[in-house]
């Protein structure tokens, strides 16, 4: 009867006790994951018991995946995510996305730790990659991280489940980062390497061009790309593969080495061809002239193509016989045919020097036919340097007046002043070194030499002199009868030492003196009256005078002078 009394009107501590009982016979725990079974589908929800003698709701979208409609039905066992026991509708609160989300962390751990691949589905574009739904966890794929190379359509990877590798995991965060390029290049390695195995050096297989870079291109050989090198392209100059090859055109292709280690595969399309150097020693020998296109300019020259595959190079130094430090896009122009010299042939280094300028004129040997030495000619002063002047002559030619050339009476460096860039001056040319390119010419010999008015003079010779210039050092004197200028030191103004003062002469003054230094070449001369006062009593001692005679030397030039004086009346 108690008991009966209880059941029909239980108290608080009664529905306690039931509840406990309840729990205790299906033990569960709130923020764990618990399987039950789905009771129905009702709108957008589905309605799960999971044994707590109530019942739970679930959105219906959460037992979806990206791509795929949900597939759930009566019946169906499925683990869901209890968040509380009880809300305030009396229903379970229940989550399938938290539940999938902690299998799908643990599963993870598991197979990260085993460093294996994970499969998931891209679903969405956030800012640097995409997210990837890898079975209830979301994970980060950087866009570097989506394939070997940068793709710009990924609309035909999305929603497709593919595989992935996990690089980076943090479960505290929530933080998963995976790579499909890992994948791609370990797929790609063994692909790779399996098709390396089946190719040799020296073979010849068709292929197709899959990119192109400036430094040549990479062609698909049915899986694995080969590089061809733009110098491998074509045995003429390419200046860019895009010039020679497109995009997804077929090309027939030599494979030239093959790395084991890298395995990098390169190619060549012109060793397909025949080399023409074999056949340019005896086609285009040293000295002949030919024709051809210039291909490049450089700094240092330009490049020409006298062939397919047969390029030759004009120095700077070979453009111009006159042009000397010109850049040689102003002598030529790409594209431009000319014709040139071979020069050089070094067919080990596959090089030809050729000369621009040697088809041309040589103007030095021009001028020197034309103004043989002794011509005078007339030009523009280019330049004035500290050794001379610089004219520009007929034929795009300079001529140089050395400083000793420009006057005969004074210095050079003091002569050189008189002239300045831009004049027109006449000059004589005196000789043209063809090989080394110089013309010698000179202004002073435009007026006749000064030494040759002098006749035949010689040392020791009696001339008469005519005071210019008064120094204390001596005297300027001209030679009477002549252009040239000689000089008296002061020691030889007069044998005795007190009359050898300078201050006894005036400009003007004549007297004779005797030649003491003769030096053409040097155009120098020196006289001396103390030479030709010694010389006088010497002849006149020998004339006049005698050891036995008992006369004085004052006597004896006393009568010298007397007889001198009288033949002179006479």
């Amino acid at each position: 009867m108690a008991k009966s009394a209880v059941s029909m009107n239980p108290t608080r501590d009664d529905f306690e006790a039931m509840l406990a009982e309840s729990y205790s016979d299906n033990p569960v725990n709130e923020g764990a994951v618990v399987k039950g079974r789905v009771v129905a589908v009702e709108n957008d929800f589905v309605i799960i018991d999971v044994g707590l003698k109530m019942e739970g709701r679930v959105a219906l979208k959460e037992f979806s995946t990206p791509g795929k409609d949900p597939a759930i039905k009566t019946g169906d066992t499925v683990e869901v995510y209890l968040e509380r026991i009880e809300n305030a509708l009396g229903e379970a609160v229940l989550s399938r996305d938290k539940a999938r989300r902690e299998e799908a962390w643990t599963r993870l751990e598991e197979m990260s730790n085993k460093n294996e691949r994970v499969e998931g589905v891209i679903f969405g574009r956030v800012k640097g990659g995409f997210t990837v739904d890898l079975g209830g966890a979301v994970a980060f794929l950087p866009g570097s991280q989506v394939d070997v190379r940068p793709i710009r359509d990924v609309g035909p990877l999305m929603h497709v489940s593919q595989p992935f590798q996990i690089l980076k995991m943090d479960r505290r965060r929530g933080n998963i980062v995976v790579s499909r390029r890992a994948i791609m290049e370990e797929t790609r390695a063994e692909q790779r390497s399996e098709l390396v195995q089946n190719l040799a050096e020296g073979q010849v297989v068709d292929g197709v061009v899959k990119n192109i870079t400036d430094y040549g291109a990479f062609v698909d050989l049915g899986g694995i790309d080969g590089l061809l090198h733009v110098t491998d392209i074509a045995w003429k100059r390419v200046n860019h593969p895009s010039d020679v090859l497109a995009v997804g055109q077929t090309v027939k292709v030599q494979i030239i080495r093959i790395n084991p280690e890298t395995q990098r595969i390169s190619l060549g399309m012109k060793q397909l061809e025949k080399d023409p150097w074999e056949l340019v020693a005896g086609k285009y020998p040293v000295g002949s002239k030919v024709r051809g296109r210039v291909t490049n300019i450089t700094d240092y020259g330009a490049f020409i193509e006298l062939e397919d595959g047969i390029e030759g190079l004009v120095h700077v130094s070979e453009m111009s016989w006159t042009k000397k430090n010109v850049h040689p896009g102003k002598i030529l122009s790409t594209s431009e045919e000319v014709d040139v010299q071979v020069l050089e042939i070094d067919s080990a280094k596959r090089r030809i020097s050729l000369g621009l300028k040697q088809v041309q004129n040589n103007p030095w040997e021009t001028f020197s036919s034309k103004y043989p030495n002794g011509t005078v000619v007339e030009g523009e002063i280019k330049n004035i340097t500290e050794f001379g002047l610089f004219i520009g002559l007929d034929g795009d030619v300079d001529g140089m007046v050395h400083l000793s050339d420009i006057d005969w009476k004074r210095p050079g460096e003091d002569a050189i002043k008189d002239f300045k860039k831009g004049d027109h001056v006449k000059a004589v040319v005196l000789d043209v070194d063809q090989e080394k390119e110089r013309i010698s010419l000179g202004i002073k010999q435009l007026s006749g030499d000064p030494i040759r008015s002098v006749g035949s003079m010689k040392k020791g010779d009696t001339v008469t002199c005519e005071v210019v210039k008064v120094e204390d050092a001596g005297l300027e004197v001209k030679i009477a009868g002549s252009d040239m200028v000689a000089y008296i030191k002061r020691g030889d103004l007069a044998r005795d030492r007190a009359e050898q003062r300078t201050e006894r002469f005036a400009v003007g003054e004549k007297f004779d003196a005797k030649v003491t230094v003769f030096d053409p070449k040097a155009r120098k001369i020196n006289v001396s009256i103390k030479a030709l006062e010694i010389a006088d009593e010497r002849e006149a001692v020998a004339q006049y005078g005698s050891s036995d005679s008992g006369a004085s030397l004052g006597d004896i030039l006393q009568a010298a002078l007397k007889k001198k004086d009288a033949e002179g009346k006479e």
